[in-house]
């Protein structure tokens, strides 16, 4: 695991107290909290782009650089 071995239980600790230092204890609920918002709203955002058949996904020709074409 990739994530594991990046980041160690120190290095987390450091970013914490950078975060609390920055925002304040005040603002990290706020800032928690518009974070999901947003990352289940861009969650949203995938599923509704990924359903087949969909009238507002674009459907490509299978051509991987789609380009308009003169006639």
């Amino acid at each position: 695991m990739i994530f594991g071995e990046l980041f160690s239980p120190t290095d987390l600790a450091v970013v914490v107290i950078v975060v609390l230092l920055l925002f304040g204890g005040k603002k990290l609920p706020q800032l928690a909290r518009s974070l999901g918002t947003a990352s289940s709203e861009f969650k949203k955002g995938l599923e509704e782009t990924q359903k087949p058949g969909d009238k507002g996904t674009s459907q490509t020709n299978g051509d991987s650089n789609p380009t308009v074409k003169d006639s």
